[in-house]
C-alpha cells in the first residue's frame, strides 16, 4: 500500500514562492510517473505537472515558465516549485501516482492580491 502526503501550502502574495512537496510512503520501491493537480474554488480538478519514471516533464499551459517539478534523489518526494504566483493558482493542489491509483489529501495555496 502506498500513501502520498502533500506539504508546503499556505498564503502568499502575488508574485511570491513557494514549494510544495509531495512525500510517498509504503512499501514500494522505484520511480514512477507522478502528476500535480489542483482544484480551485468552484472549479474542477486539473492537471499542472507531472514527471515520467525518466524525469521528463510536462506542465499546463497555466503554469509553463513559472513552475517547476523535480524529484529528489531518494525518489520518494516530488517537488513543485511555484514563482509568479497570481491570485488564480489559488486552489488545493494534490499529487497523484497512477500507477496505484493513489491521490494525496491535498494542500492549500492561496494567492492574495
Amino acid at each position: 500500500q502506498v500513501q502520498l502526503v502533500e506539504s508546503g501550502g499556505g498564503l502568499v502574495q502575488a508574485g511570491g514562492s513557494l514549494r510544495l512537496s509531495c512525500a510517498r510512503s509504503g512499501s514500494i520501491s522505484g520511480i514512477y510517473f507522478t502528476g500535480w493537480y489542483r482544484q480551485g474554488p468552484g472549479k474542477q480538478r486539473e492537471f499542472v505537472a507531472s514527471i515520467t519514471k525518466h524525469n521528463s516533464e510536462l506542465y499546463s499551459d497555466a503554469v509553463k515558465g513559472r513552475f517547476t517539478i523535480s524529484r529528489d534523489s531518494s525518489e520518494n518526494t516530488v517537488y513543485l516549485e511555484m514563482n509568479n504566483l497570481k491570485p488564480e493558482d489559488t486552489a488545493v493542489y494534490y499529487c497523484h501516482l497512477p500507477h496505484f491509483d493513489t491521490w494525496g489529501q491535498g494542500t492549500q495555496v492561496t494567492v492574495s492580491s
